[in-house]
C-alpha cells in the first residue's frame, strides 16, 4: 500500500485510514503508516511505544494541548473497504474513529506554527480491555508524553465539544437464602425470591442530575443482570443482582461506592468493576478559548470514554470529533463529509488564533 499523504484532502485521507484494516490487537500495519508519515513532518518530534505513535511541537510556547485518537477499531461487519452515498462516508472505523484520526493527521502536518505547543497521540488498542490500551501504557510508562493544559479525544460527539464523562461501577449485590427441597419450601429461604426487596430499591430508587462546571450530568443505577436457582427441585439459597451506577463527574470512584452500598445496606456488595469519572474543566483558559472557537454550547458526555485517563493525570479533557456516536460499531457506520471538514477547520482556527 503506498504511503499515506497527509497533505491529500480530509475526506479522502480518512478514506484511506479506513482501507487499512486495523481491528484490535491488528494494528500494526496501520501504526507503520502513520509513523511513517509523522516522521516525514520536519516540524514535529515522533515517539514510538508498541502501535502507539506520540508527535508534538516544541516551540516553547505558553500553552501545550493533546490532540489524540484510537488507531483500532472493532472486529469488521463486512463493511470494507469504504465507500460513498452522497455526503457520507461509510467503512469500518469511519465514525469511532477514523474521521477523527484523519483530522488530527492533518493537524499534524500542517500546523507547523501553531500559537499554542500541541502534542498528537494515535494509539493502540482502545476497544478492548484496558491492558491493552496504548493511552493507559503511556499513562503507566511515559505520563511525562501526556502533560497537556488540554487534551481534546477526536471521539465522535456529531463534531460538537462533549465535555468530561460520567464514571461507572458494577457491582453484585448478594441475597443468601437456605436451600431446601422445593417440596418441603417452608423448610427454605428462597433467595430469589427476596431479591424483590433490592429490586424494589431500584424501583424506587430517584436519580439526581448533579450540575458540574455548568453542564448537567444524569445518574442512572440500574440492574443489568440477575442470576440464581440450583435446580428444578431446589430452593435457591442465594441470588445475584448485578447493578451499573452510572456517576456523574461530582463524585470519585470511592464516593461513588459508598453509595451504592448505602443505597443497599444490609446486603453484601461486592465490587466487579470501576472506572472514574471526569471532569469537564470548561474553566481552564484553553478550553474556554477552544468552546469560544468552536461557537457551540458544549453538553455533557454522557457514558465512559479515555478522557477519563486524562482526568486521573489531572489534565481537562474534551471529547471532539466528527460523526454519531451512536452508530459506533454499527455495519452501517459512516461520518457526514461535512463534519469532517467542520471539524478540521475549528481546530486550525482555534490553533491559529
Amino acid at each position: 500500500m503506498p504511503a499515506l499523504d497527509l497533505s491529500a484532502d480530509v475526506v479522502m485521507l480518512t478514506a484511506a485510514l479506513i482501507d487499512i484494516p486495523s481491528e484490535s490487537g491488528q494494528e500494526e500495519h496501520l501504526a507503520n503508516h502513520v509513523d511513517q508519515a509523522l516522521r516525514a513532518c520536519a516540524h514535529l518530534t515522533v515517539e514510538r511505544s508498541g502501535n502507539t505513535i506520540v508527535a508534538m511541537t516544541k516551540l516553547g510556547r505558553l500553552e501545550r494541548v493533546l490532540i489524540g485518537g484510537h488507531l483500532d477499531t472493532v472486529p469488521s461487519a463486512g463493511n470494507l473497504p469504504h465507500s460513498f452515498d452522497g455526503d457520507l462516508l461509510y467503512g469500518l472505523g469511519s465514525c469511532d474513529m477514523k474521521g477523527g484520526v484523519a483530522v488530527a493527521l492533518k493537524l499534524a502536518h500542517g500546523m507547523t506554527h501553531p500559537t499554542r505547543d500541541v502534542t498528537f497521540v494515535f494509539y493502540e488498542g482502545e476497544e478492548v480491555a484496558s491492558e491493552f490500551n496504548g493511552l493507559q501504557h503511556l499513562a503507566d510508562r511515559r505520563p511525562d508524553l501526556l502533560e497537556a493544559d488540554l487534551a481534546i479525544l477526536m471521539e465522535p460527539s456529531g463534531a460538537g465539544i462533549e465535555a468530561g464523562c460520567q464514571g461507572t461501577i458494577r457491582v453484585d449485590v448478594q441475597i443468601p437464602g437456605v436451600r431446601s427441597h422445593s417440596a418441603r419450601s417452608w423448610m427454605g429461604v428462597n433467595a430469589v425470591h427476596d431479591a424483590a426487596e433490592v429490586l424494589g430499591r431500584l424501583g424506587a430508587y430517584a436519580p439526581t442530575r448533579p450540575v458540574v462546571d455548568g453542564l448537567e450530568y444524569r445518574e442512572g443505577l440500574n440492574a443489568v443482570g440477575i442470576r440464581g436457582g440450583i435446580a428444578g427441585n431446589v430452593i435457591p439459597d442465594e441470588c445475584i443482582v448485578t447493578v451499573n451506577y452510572r456517576f456523574a463527574p461530582d463524585k470519585t470512584v470511592i464516593e461513588a461506592i459508598e453509595h451504592v452500598r448505602e443505597v443497599f445496606n444490609g446486603y453484601d456488595v461486592t465490587v466487579v468493576d470501576e472506572a472514574p469519572a471526569a471532569r469537564p474543566g470548561l474553566h481552564r483558559p484553553a478550553a474556554r478559548d477552544f468552546v469560544e472557537a468552536v461557537g457551540a454550547d458544549p453538553r455533557p458526555k454522557f457514558g465512559w470514554t479515555d478522557v477519563a485517563r486524562f482526568a486521573a493525570l489531572g489534565v481537562p479533557a474534551l471529547n471532539f470529533g466528527p460523526g454519531d456516536p451512536s452508530l459506533a460499531h454499527a455495519a452501517n457506520e459512516h461520518v457526514p463529509v461535512e463534519q469532517l471538514r467542520s471539524c478540521l477547520a475549528h481546530l486550525e482556527a482555534w490553533l491559529t488564533r
